[in-house]
């Protein structure tokens, strides 16, 4: 395989050993060049041996000679230089085939991309992952890589994945810990499934490949209203959730007791449905699973009680309204009490948005609409400003999930929409700006 050159920098090694845009790049240093990570990898020696391809087809061979580590020059046409690894899972628990149709094409888009989790921290299956694949993983020290597991079982997995090379695939987990790879994995629980005994086993299986396990994080299966054609799945009742949290406890429990880290973390929706009080901030040692709701609670208070804890208080006005999902209305409401603690005339007012656009048991803020705030939210604010939660808004902070900006919802409200930031003392921060002169 052979990779295009779209541009080659003024004045870099590229340009000084002859290299051109237009020209195909086959190997470097006798290494097969198929993606970024290939090139990013095998350029980062003083010298190269480069096979190419010129634009008439022709093999040229070029020799560089520059700084170890100093970057080639060559551009191409996406950082990942190949196209990006769709996912070949059918899985029963797949949030995006619950989705409702009409929405921007970005998010039907299904990755499965070990190089995407080397970047960005992307968690992939396994099962799209060649024997090549497998191989620079190791060559490269990728670590850590982000897997989801699901089960150890491996007739389970298949069934649970929709794919025949699901099971087969759990054989790369200890290839991975052989070589010395750590690995963080995630588990989406299903009742009836995976959960019970067969969480237990998949517990112990990957506890066992010791330090090479940096965290284990589970968290319920997710449903929207949208499951026509879809497998029979259901929410846990409290009394299921409380199951599976002891069965996750113990595990953690178990490895603390051994030495070292507690490595197993139940997301904060177990501790929610179980009708338990989250856990404080030791639990969860340095967050290793925060983007996966384990800890999201208990950060965001901690850090909002010590950036309110050392502000210097008084008598400043607070005037603002706050959405959240329904998951966090308790924490909301901690937040407006802990305020008023230090701002005795502030008002926050915590409004729970019911998730109606995906329905079932979606009640996270990060998975509100605009819609949804405006039909609920609309005569129902005390004051101009709302707050709408960070994580509700795509990467670049412009939409939300229905392509509805914060300047037009706030246009449907009459009132002016800010976003309320995911760090604890930036949200106190943007609540004081909220702020009204003494006196108004």
């Amino acid at each position: 395989m052979a990779v295009t050159i779209e541009r080659v920098e003024k004045g870099s090694a590229a340009q000084k050993a002859g290299l051109r845009a237009g020209m195909r790049l086959v190997a470097i240093n006798g290494h097969p060049i198929c993606d970024g990570l290939d090139y990013e990898f095998y350029t980062t020696a003083a010298h190269l041996k480069m096979e190419a391809l010129d634009e008439a087809g022709q093999p040229q061979t070029f020799i560089v000679n520059k700084a170890e580590y100093e970057p080639l020059g060559c551009g191409f046409a996406s950082y990942l230089i190949d196209a990006q690894h769709p996912c070949k899972n059918r899985c029963v628990f797949c949030f995006i085939d619950q989705m409702p149709g009409g929405m921007r094409p970005s998010l039907y888009f299904k990755d499965d991309d070990e190089r995407l989790g080397f970047l960005f921290g992307n968690y992939i299956t396994l099962t799209n992952l060649s024997e090549r694949e497998v191989a620079r993983i190791i060559t490269m020290r990728f670590s850590p890589v982000n897997i989801s597991v699901h089960t150890a079982n491996p007739a389970l997995r298949v069934q649970m994945m929709g794919n025949p090379r699901a099971g087969q695939a759990l054989e790369i987990i200890p290839r991975l810990a052989a070589a010395g790879i750590a690995m963080n994995f995630q588990l989406v629980l299903c009742p009836g499934l995976n959960d019970g005994p067969e969480l237990e086993h998949t517990l112990d299986w990957l506890t066992g490949f010791g330090s090479a396990v940096q965290s284990i994080a589970a968290v319920p299966v997710g449903l929207t209203r949208y499951r026509e054609g879809l497998a029979q799945l259901r929410g846990y009742t409290q009394a299921e959730a409380a199951a599976q949290l002891d069965i996750l406890l113990r595990a953690g429990d178990k490895l603390l007791a051994a030495g070292g880290s507690r490595r197993v973390y139940p997301s904060d929706e177990w501790f929610i449905l179980a009708g338990r009080d989250i856990p404080p901030g030791d639990f969860y040692e340095d967050y290793p699973q925060l983007e996966n709701g384990v800890g999201m609670w208990r950060l965001l208070l901690d850090e909002f009680s010590d950036a309110v804890d050392d502000a210097p208080g008084g008598p400043q006005a607070v005037e603002a309204d706050m959405a959240v999902g329904e998951m966090a209305a308790p924490l909301g409401a901690l937040l407006a009490e802990k305020l008023r603690e230090k701002y005795p005339n502030a008002q926050l007012w915590v409004h729970p948005v019911r998730n109606n656009f995906f329905g079932g048991n979606v009640w996270v803020s990060g998975l509100l609409t605009g819609a949804d705030m405006a039909a609920q939210l609309r005569g129902n604010l005390h004051s101009g400003v709302l707050l709408i939660p960070e994580d509700a808004l795509r990467a670049e902070g412009d939409v939300l999930l229905d392509d509805l900006s914060p300047a037009q919802l706030g246009e449907k409200l009459g009132a002016e929409v800010r976003v309320a930031p995911r760090d604890g003392a930036a949200l106190l921060k943007a609540i004081l700006a909220c702020g009204l002169p003494e006196g108004e």
